[in-house]
């Protein structure tokens, strides 16, 4: 029985999505099994093992996010040019995973530091490329489900990694290195099934490139004033996003013991799979702008209420909740991205949306880290929840009229 085709006329399965699709998926499943084994256990490491405190995750945390952000944007500038995302995506992927496990063997937070910086390095070389890729594969009607599901299968993983690590650090506790070191099986699965990827050619953009047909998001293979205007209100919700590494520390304060955290961890995550796959079909229907306004707001429901609480069953049913915020925002935001983008131009576009969420964590993690430390960490959370609530009221007031799904 017949589905119909994706874009690039790959068939489709009977839900809905393409090869290609599925093994972007499973790309990022286990990926993000890799990262999560390391990165809810990272505050504790820092702190507990190598003596570093609150303000040095806020720089770790801060610099690793934002030095990928000018990569993320010149690797979507290449794409477009060169109409070969794939090399970019396996060698962006393929310098994560071989960095990733050397974690396990620095001695002082400064090489944490460093490691950091190239790991995430590798994510901002693939980022764009990738987003880029999955638009040339999702149909026009089903774009936010596929970018959900995308999603959804990112926070699969992220719920397998920390149930790993809880499972091994219940029998082997305090082995945080050892553990480091086994993420290196998942990164090389990860490389095998890039290989497998289809090298579809994008449409190319630059001098001498043929430009196809106009758009519907644009002319010839210029981004509209409107993106601009999405990415300023998206970049303004980004600078009160800091690093879930100081949740993680909340709980920690609070008297969650390390041994529990990934484990709440991977629960968060089994909120955000759901939840993803649920709000990408919805932005296909009501719109992407309904679903990034709730997600906002959400989570300066959340943010205030890591302010308020001390209680530690509250505290953790809030940051069980705070799941919601992405399976509200993620993948719509990336929809509403392609939406917007001509198709010679999407890597460009996923570019600048990656890179304003990276300069915004960079400065939202900094500031987080010195309100935390030089004021208290409920004025960081308020701090937090107050620039959400601005970026809402003026996501709702400049896009008072796109309700729906595939908004110029």
């Amino acid at each position: 029985m017949s589905y119909g085709t994706d874009p690039a006329g790959n068939p489709l399965d009977r839900f809905g999505f393409s090869r290609p699709v599925w093994l972007l998926g499973w790309i990022s499943f286990f990926t993000d099994t890799a990262s999560e084994m390391v990165y809810p256990l990272l505050p504790l490491f820092l702190t507990r093992v190598l003596g570093a405190g609150a303000m040095s995750l806020g720089v770790i945390e801060g610099v690793a996010e934002g030095a990928n952000s000018v990569l993320k944007i010149v690797s979507g500038w290449l794409a477009d040019r060169s109409g070969q995302p794939k090399r970019l995506v396996l060698a962006g992927y393929g310098l994560s995973s071989l960095v990733r496990p050397l974690i396990a063997l620095v001695t002082s937070w400064p090489q944490v530091l460093g490691l950091r910086f190239v790991d995430r390095l590798g994510k901002g070389v693939r980022s764009s490329p990738r987003d880029a890729m999955l638009a040339r594969f999702a149909p026009d009607k089903t774009r936010g489900r596929v970018y959900g599901f995308h999603r959804g299968m990112d926070h699969a993983g992220a719920v397998a990694g920390p149930l790993i690590a809880t499972a091994y650090l219940y029998f082997k506790p305090e082995a945080y290195r050892s553990l480091f070191t086994w993420t290196l099986v998942p990164g090389i699965i990860v490389i095998l099934l890039i290989l497998r990827l289809p090298g579809t050619p994008m449409p190319r953009s630059g001098p001498g490139v043929p430009i196809p047909p106009k758009p519907r998001s644009g002319e010839g293979g210029r981004l509209p004033r409107r993106f601009y205007l999405a990415m300023a209100v998206i970049t303004l919700f980004a600078l009160g996003n800091a690093s879930d590494a100081f949740i993680l520390l909340r709980l920690n304060d609070l008297g969650v013991a390390p041994v529990w955290i990934p484990l709440l961890w991977s629960g968060l995550h089994v909120v955000k799979m759901t939840s993803s796959v649920v709000g990408g079909a919805l932005s296909d229907t009501f719109g992407r702008r309904v679903m990034i306004v709730l997600g906002y707001l959400w989570y300066a429901v959340v943010y205030g209420a890591f302010a308020w609480f001390t209680a530690l069953p509250a505290v953790i049913g809030v940051f069980l909740a705070y799941g919601l915020y992405f399976g509200l925002t993620e993948g719509v935001e990336k929809a509403w991205v392609a939406d917007m983008a001509p198709a010679t131009a999407r890597g460009l576009a996923f570019g600048i949306y990656n890179g304003a969420l990276g300069f915004g964590g960079l400065a939202a993690s900094l500031v987080f880290g010195l309100i935390w430390t030089r004021v208290s960490p409920t004025a960081a959370f308020l701090t937090g929840a107050s620039l959400a609530l601005a970026a809402s009221l003026l996501l709702y007031l400049a896009f008072s009229d796109a309700t729906d799904s595939g908004d110029q």
